[in-house]
């Protein structure tokens, strides 16, 4: 037998047991040995030894996905078994909300939720009641394990499952495995601290608060002991703040104790003058009453003298119940309330059937005070309690819901009135004293006095709200974060850039509203070099240090990982916001939206560059700007006549279906009409549209024009006559709108054209305008190359969300499309997830004219087509060749 037992041995791996039950066993090495419940143990040679055979019994076998369960389920064999052999769609009980409510489900999903990982999860769907409850809609970090609803389904592990079966004894029972099964998981030994260690009053990243100038700062601890060279025993604090009013780095005496990001949001404080941030809120505030009056009936009885107020408790044969509700007095016997409609019924789906009302002998009708029962002094009311708060009152609780609050006269204190779930025999149908507060049916009306309500006990409390600012560059976003790249990464192109950037999770981030630089920076530097002098300014360290972090953080944490790895984490952003905040004192912008050139000018100033455009008026001093705003044309945008037939790719109808810009018209209208010229050539041009507000726009469409032509925008430079070619000489700003001289072009001419066109009776009254010219002589003709900017990007918005369009190639069809929130993994405390994806199909559109573009339906445009020709917000363009020279 023993020979069998070997060949078998070596035929399979040895078996992993898990230990049912304690059991102490005699090893002949080790002694005697206490192998404690829910221990892991390999299979032995079962021949060599009697008390190994008795191990055995007590052993339950199991497999690798049963292993990945134990985790959660410490001894209970029967469960992994069970719960191993679930079915997809099998109803379930799932645990949710920290009070461990009962919630339906039904299982989606059995298995990791990374690659390389062996704990098993599962991924159940709410269902009834529970829908909304949830933190997710099936994906994780990016990655779809299932489909469900938004907010309906949960990753939970084993221990917070039950199949779901409809007595009531088996949801009692599944209630209480419940409870036992995390208690399980989650229990720990407490570790007993090591001997003569200096423990501090808070702990690395606890949140605290501060007395600053007269206020109170809210914050996170980042340091916490005694400081170099000073006794051990005097504890500082190094706090980061919440808001710009700082005065520390994080550094003490040249070594550096944490890190801050800006000197305006640390403090280095005493360990007195620090307190947790939970016991500035531990005084209890008084509610404010919302008082809602009901007028008196018509024909309102003479008010009757207050019935007596019991001060002590009726003798009771319950006396667990009497003392526990403050009910005030029900209606007078002799006045009958008026007839009611038929009440609403309010529908709730409840995890426990309630708890029987007591009978009226039982309730102590008293005004004074609770009197609390056998030393359980419930929590003082919430603060927040108001109309349509579900609450409960008594021990055993009566449950309802507020539907009235204020005074009522002879009660000194504020009053609710609650709507009860079940009748009640001394309640009321919403009045008091033959007056009326609120409706209900009867028999369930309840007034009390609003501090002896508790938030229903059956739903979870509402989550204290989540500094996402805070949180951004916290732990929770450890798992998204973007490396660090040093080296200069210059932009690719072509189908390298479309092959890095192209996918989920890839471009930047968004967080907190932050679409409009998200969209911004993706644009300026995604796949193109133009703006790159922004990274390598000169600025000197010692003079203006904040603008040398800001311009190490932007190259190094978000412009370079973006070039390289194609994608940067929202907490990088975040810390350009909070520089951004500590420099203009404004704090909307770590948590508010903006615009992008809001963010643009505030960016340059902070990194102290020079303005990308100068520009002159009427021979005055010349202006300096970063951007320049497009005003509308006067003439009609788009021809209403139809034109000759064109050859275009796309379906085109007659006559013209939309109102048509570009930008080549709408800049030189701008510049015509406010007598502006560009005092050089600029690099780089950005162009904000013409809008009013964020609904109303002034066109249907805006084309952006391919490659900008501005020669004839220029000062000071050699232009030719738009009739002969020679040197012009003149310029007309009432030929530009002239329809028999070619209508929305420029004109110039020389002395001779110039006589010659304004000598015609219809123009007799145009008032030329002269020109300079550098010194000549010049050829006739005039060659001279026409200068001209390339479009490199556009940003849009469509209801107050920004997404941009970048070129990524040479080919009309090199475009890609992105989204820093094109999709969200879980709730409110959840992620974005960015997104970039190709849209060749722009490019059809961006080479039609705009007598073209007019007569496209606007029907036919696809959703990436229409988001660029009807929401543009800003265009970009570049010179690539002067680029090279800032």
């Amino acid at each position: 037998m023993s020979g069998a037992y070997e060949q078998d041995r070596r035929r399979r791996p040895p078996k992993t047991f898990l230990i049912s039950a304690d059991l102490r066993v005699h090893d002949a090495v080790e002694g005697s040995i206490l192998l404690k419940r829910g221990s892991f143990c390999l299979e032995q040679d079962l021949a060599k030894s009697r008390v190994d055979q008795a191990l055995v019994k007590v052993h339950t076998p199991f497999t690798v996905k049963h292993w990945c369960l134990g985790f959660f389920i410490s001894g209970d064999p029967g469960k992994l078994q069970q719960m191993g052999a679930l079915q997809l769609n099998t109803p379930l009980w799932v645990s949710v909300g920290q009070q461990g409510e009962l919630a339906e489900a039904e299982l989606k999903y059995v298995g990791p939720l990374s690659r390389g990982s062996n704990a098993v999860y599962f991924g159940v769907e709410l269902k009834g009641s529970a829908m909304g409850k949830g933190t997710t809609n099936g994906t994780h970090r990016g990655h779809r394990l299932f489909t469900c609803p938004d907010a309906c389904g949960l990753f939970v592990p084993v221990s917070h499952i039950q199949p779901r079966s409809w007595s009531r004894s088996n949801i009692l029972e599944a209630q209480s495995r419940l409870q036992h099964n995390i208690l399980l998981a989650t229990a720990e030994p407490p570790s007993a601290p090591a001997q003569n260690q200096v423990r501090g009053p808070f702990q690395v990243g606890q949140r605290v608060s501060v007395h600053q100038e007269e206020n109170i700062c809210a914050g996170e601890v980042r340091f916490c002991g005694a400081l170099p060279g000073r006794s051990s025993s005097e504890f500082h604090v190094g706090v980061l703040l919440d808001t710009p009013v700082g005065n520390w780095d994080g550094i003490y005496k040249g070594e550096k104790l944490c890190h801050i990001p800006s000197k305006l949001y640390g403090l280095l404080l005493p360990a007195s003058a620090v307190s947790s941030e939970q016991s500035f809120h531990q005084k209890p505030l008084q509610p404010k009453p919302v008082v809602k009056q009901a007028p008196p009936p018509a024909t309102k009885p003479a008010p009757a003298a207050h019935p007596p107020v019991a001060t002590k408790p009726a003798p009771t044969t319950h006396p667990a119940v009497a003392t526990r509700v403050a009910l005030l007095p029900p209606t007078k016997q002799g006045l009958k309330p008026p007839p009611l409609p038929p009440p609403k019924a309010v529908q709730k789906v409840l995890p426990t059937p309630p708890v029987p009302p007591p009978k009226p002998q039982n309730l102590a009708l008293n005004l004074e005070k609770p009197h609390p029962s056998n030393g359980v002094h419930h929590p003082p009311p919430p603060s927040d309690l108001e109309v349509g708060s579900m609450v409960e009152v008594n021990d055993p609780p009566l449950y309802g819901v507020i539907r009235w609050i204020g005074r009522i006269s002879g009660v000194p204190e504020t009053v609710a009135g609650i709507e009860l779930d079940q009748e009640l025999s001394a309640g009321t149908d919403g009045s008091y004293l033959g007056e009326r507060h609120f409706r209900c049916p009867a028999n369930k009306g309840l007034f009390v006095k609003l501090r002896n309500c508790r938030r229903d006990s059956r739903f979870p409390a509402p989550e204290t709200p989540v500094n996402q600012v805070e949180r951004c560059n916290s732990i929770a976003f450890a798992e998204w974060g973007s490396e660090r790249v040093e080296e200069h990464t210059p932009p690719v192109d072509g189908d390298e850039a479309r092959e890095l950037y192209q996918g989920w999770k890839k471009g930047i981030q968004g967080h907190l509203n932050s679409c409009y630089l998200d969209a911004t920076l993706f644009s300026l530097f995604s796949c193109c070099s133009s703006a790159d002098w922004l990274l390598f300014w000169p600025s000197n360290p010692e003079e203006h240090l904040s603008s040398c972090q800001a311009q190490d953080l932007l190259r190094c944490e978000i412009v370079n990982p973006l070039r390289r790895n194609g994608y940067v984490c929202a907490s990088k952003t975040m810390a350009l916001r909070r520089m951004l905040e500590a420099a203009s004192n404004d704090a909307s912008f770590t948590s508010q939206e903006k615009d992008p050139e809001e963010f643009l000018n505030k960016l340059f100033q902070l990194l102290r560059v020079e303005p990308l455009l100068k520009i002159r008026s009427m021979s005055r001093e010349p202006q300096e700007c970063h951007l320049y705003q497009l005003f509308p044309p006067t003439h009609s945008p788009s021809p209403s006549v139809p034109a000759s037939p064109v050859e275009s790719p796309i379906p085109l109808s007659l006559p013209s279906s939309m109102r048509v810009a570009s930008v080549q018209n709408l800049l030189e209208t701008s510049f015509l009409h406010s007598g502006l010229k560009f005092v050089e050539a600029p690099s780089c041009l950005l162009l904000l549209m013409p809008r009013f507000g964020k609904d109303f726009k002034m066109f249907d469409a805006i084309l952006p024009t391919l490659s900008l032509d501005i020669t004839d925008l220029l000062d000071d430079t050699l232009r030719q006559c738009s009739i002969c070619q020679t040197v012009a000489e003149w310029e007309c700003l009432q030929c530009y709108e002239d329809p028999d001289i070619t209508p929305g072009h420029l004109k110039q001419y020389c002395n001779t054209c110039n006589t010659q066109v304004h000598s015609h009776r219809n123009r007799l009254s145009h008032n030329p305008v002269k020109i300079g010219i550098p010194e000549g002589p010049w050829p006739d003709p005039l060659m001279c190359t026409r200068r001209t900017m390339s479009l490199f990007a556009v940003t849009c918005i469509e209801t107050s969300h920004y997404v941009s369009f970048v070129k990524h190639g040479p080919q009309p069809t090199d475009w890609l499309f992105f989204d820093s929130m094109a999709d969200r993994e879980g709730g409110q405390n959840g992620f974005n997830i960015p997104q970039v994806k190709a849209c060749p199909e722009v490019g059809r559109y961006l080479s039609l004219s705009e007598e073209e573009l007019s007569r496209v339906d606007p029907g036919s445009l696809r959703e990436t087509v229409r988001r660029l020709l009807c929401d543009s917000y800003m265009c970009l363009y570049h010179s690539p060749e002067l680029s090279l020279y800032r």
